[in-house]
């Protein structure tokens, strides 16, 4: 009973009162409530991991580039690889390596 009538007296003061409505409503009522900050945060995590990516394939691919210009040893090996080009008086075959049975 105690505890009731102190309870009563904290919550019966106006700025008690407008302090725990103002946090209910920007907790959970604001364009910007806690769901939304944290959705927001996911989708950031996601796409930081997503530029590391990328410029990791750019990294890869500016090297491939330096080696194309620089050597033409490359670029041949390249054509080969990528575009499947031959020489007139060779044949080319592909070999899938996804239907291969493993042991």
């Amino acid at each position: 009973m105690i505890v009731m009538n102190k309870l009563k007296k904290i919550f019966s003061n106006k700025f008690v009162l407008a302090i725990l409505v103002f946090t209910i409503w920007v907790g959970f009522f604001d364009p910007k409530d806690i769901g939304v900050i944290y959705s927001k945060e996911e989708k950031l995590k996601d796409l930081q991991q997503s530029e590391s990516i990328l410029l990791k394939n750019i990294k890869d691919t500016k090297n491939e580039l330096v080696q194309l210009k620089s050597n033409a040893g490359t670029i041949e090996k390249y054509s080969r690889e990528k575009y499947y080009m031959k020489k007139d008086n060779e044949d080319v075959f592909i070999v899938d390596n996804k239907n291969t049975i493993k042991q």
